[in-house]
């Protein structure tokens, strides 16, 4: 079969399908892909099973597959977007080659797969993990340098149930979403770079990294803490920044957010007690934003508060920066 241009999706058909491409399909089981494929029939303009799950493809399909896929004639069904999402997470760069995925399901690929990351990076913090999670971070600051405003979908997703990962995410994600609506006449003007931003991108969803050197039946422990488990907990903004230089994450606006996330400019924070302008302004916001994405989702020792509601407490709080807690305000209002 002889390759010819590809085809544009016909009017309707991507709603219930996605187009699927070469990188797409390489990044399939060969003989035994995910979830069902689909062939547009020209000639009476529909489509039609190709493969179902389950099947095994014998080596002249899977040649035919790929010439049928340049031709734009191979889809995938919408109703499998679970399936298609856990596929894409695992090789998350394919979100920037895939024009056919739409910006709500993009959203949906990234909060699956930097949760995942996220849990294998703590649960074993070394730098061949970091690695990983790190270049999917790249992604996402790769989408979202294209259009700083793709974060509001992603924004309207957070977790509702707390784990050292999903809050990371959380964290990172409104951390984002607000540094994005701050600053956006600098980003119109060329004003942040790349470089920052990434390292800031990094440094919200790292935050809490010293965590993981705190036991997890104290983290997660549904009862109140002792004085001597407070004292552990405490400690973990300096055992975050003691772990930066062994992940090579020596980085300013990094180490600003493992160490200032629990400051507050009353002085009434930790580790250094600082106050007032003391604290970087990367330090207050995910101070502000950390504070936040715990109050909203449910944890062993406390259920989740309204959205709207935690905005109003965090913002009466003079611990916070209220131009950041406004922001957040004027944020939690626009959801449903």
């Amino acid at each position: 079969m002889s390759a010819k241009a590809r085809m544009d999706v016909p009017e309707g058909l991507n709603e219930e399908f996605y187009q699927i491409s070469s990188d797409i399909l390489q990044s399939f089981n060969k003989f035994r892909p995910p979830l069902d494929i689909f062939i547009f029939k020209e000639d009476v303009g529909r489509v039609a099973p190709y493969y179902k799950v389950g099947e095994r493809l014998s080596k002249e399909r899977i040649d035919m597959l790929a010439e049928l896929v340049k031709e734009g004639l191979i889809f995938v069904s919408r109703k499998d977007h679970p399936v298609y999402v856990k596929h894409i997470a695992y090789q998350l760069d394919l979100v920037l080659v895939d024009r056919n995925l739409k910006e709500r399901e993009i959203a949906d690929i990234f909060l699956e797969a930097l949760t995942m990351r996220l849990g294998e990076f703590f649960d074993q913090p070394v730098p061949v993990v970091k690695e990983k999670v790190w270049s999917d971070l790249m992604v996402l600051t790769e989408y979202l340098w294209n259009d700083p405003y793709r974060i509001k979908a992603l924004a309207r997703r957070l977790h509702k149930e707390h784990s050292l990962a999903r809050h990371s995410v959380n964290c990172g994600i409104l951390g984002l979403n607000m540094f994005i609506h701050q600053k956006s006449d600098s980003f119109a003007k060329g004003e942040v770079t790349r470089n920052h931003f990434n390292r800031l991108t990094a440094g919200l969803f790292f935050h809490d990294l010293g965590m993981t050197k705190i036991p997890i039946f104290i983290r997660e422990k549904p009862k109140p803490l002792t004085t001597d488990e407070r004292s552990k907990i405490d400690k973990h903004p300096m055992l975050g920044f003691e772990m930066l230089g062994k992940l090579d994450l020596k980085y300013k606006e990094i180490e600003a957010c493992v160490m200032e996330h629990h400051e507050r400019l009353t002085g009434k924070g930790y580790p250094q007690k600082k106050s007032g302008r003391d604290i970087s302004s990367i330090g207050r916001l995910i101070a502000a934003v950390d504070s936040y994405c715990a109050m909203i989702t449910k944890r062993p020792n406390a259920e989740a508060i309204d959205p709207k509601k935690a905005a109003a407490l965090i913002a009466q709080d003079k611990g916070y920066d209220p131009e950041i807690t406004r922001g957040i305000q004027s944020w939690a209002l626009t959801l449903k």
